[in-house]
């Protein structure tokens, strides 16, 4: 499945399936602020993974509809959750047609992925390793199944920003522990080397999308990577503080071979005008904005 924009029968309404996690709320907001009309259906209003309300969601679908569909149980940590993950696609899938809307946009992830000790791109080999890149592999060859040539899979690295909602090892964590003056535990020495994506970029990237009409497969990286450690020096330059790290003994090898990295050729190639954001520069907006949503509350 090759990337492309089709620009033409394009959607007149954004319909969210997930109404919560970083990138559906920040993704509302950014629809707000373009005024562009969208509608959130959360687990509350649409359960995905029982048969009933499935029928209810096909009422509310228009065939003039770009669906995002972030709905998951994740990270997935057990055979339970990858089983409600792939129920809730397979009872999507059964009860809304190929013509049922007009555009799939389906939030994937790297984690399906095999590691390599390269940087990945849309080619490299999808054999994950873990339960939810097990999940996300299923998942979008049931959507390939239905929808393909209405169909964007985005693939994105680790994300950081606003409103996250995980607390992942990384840049969301770190500096809610900088925040509440908690010391942060790096495993072993830090030194694992792995891309990070600020949410922003992300957000404009699913925006072009919507109004472009993407079809295919493209991952979401910064196409950089960074160690652990640096990421904490740099939250320290950021914000001019003393922060208090502990390494950790580590239980297991490292995620990924300590490496993941990304060539962002097609990314660059199809969005000139988003500059996609460094760590430094993403760890500088995401604090600014933290200030920001405090001094408001």
């Amino acid at each position: 499945m090759k990337f492309k924009f089709l620009n033409s029968n394009l959607s007149k309404r954004v319909l969210i399936l997930g109404s919560s996690g970083i990138i559906s709320l920040n993704l509302q907001n950014y629809l707000t602020k373009e005024k562009v009309p969208f509608k959130v259906l959360g687990r509350s209003k649409v359960n995905l993974t029982l048969d009933k309300p499935i029928y209810k969601l096909k009422k509310i679908i228009s065939k003039k509809d770009c669906v995002i569909f972030i709905s998951a149980e994740a990270p997935v940590k057990n055979l339970k959750m990858l089983l409600n993950n792939i129920v809730m696609s397979l009872n999507f899938c059964s009860k809304v047609s190929f013509n049922s809307l007009n555009h799939l946009i389906y939030i994937s992830s790297d984690a399906v992925y095999k590691d390599i000790k390269k940087p990945m791109t849309e080619k490299s080999l999808v054999e994950p390793n873990s339960l939810h890149g097990i999940m996300h592999k299923i998942r979008e060859n049931i959507f390939k199944k239905t929808f393909k040539k209405k169909l964007l899979i985005l693939r994105p690295t680790l994300i950081y920003g606003l409103e996250d909602t995980h607390n992942g090892y990384g840049p969301n964590q770190f500096l809610k522990k900088v925040k509440h003056k908690e010391v942060i535990k790096l495993f072993g020495k830090g030194e694992e080397r792995r891309d990070h994506v600020f949410i922003d970029d992300v957000t404009k990237i699913i925006f072009e999308c919507i109004k472009k009409k993407g079809v295919g497969i493209l991952n979401i990286a910064s196409g950089k990577v960074v160690s652990f450690t640096n990421i904490v020096k740099i939250i320290k330059n950021v914000l001019g503080k003393k922060i208090k790290t502990k390494n950790l003994k580590r239980n297991g090898p490292m995620p990924h071979g300590g490496y993941r990295a990304f060539n962002i050729d097609l990314l660059k190639k199809n969005f000139k005008k988003i500059k996609i954001s460094s760590i430094q520069k993403g760890i500088e907006k995401y604090y600014l904005k933290n200030i920001n949503n405090d001094n408001e509350k």
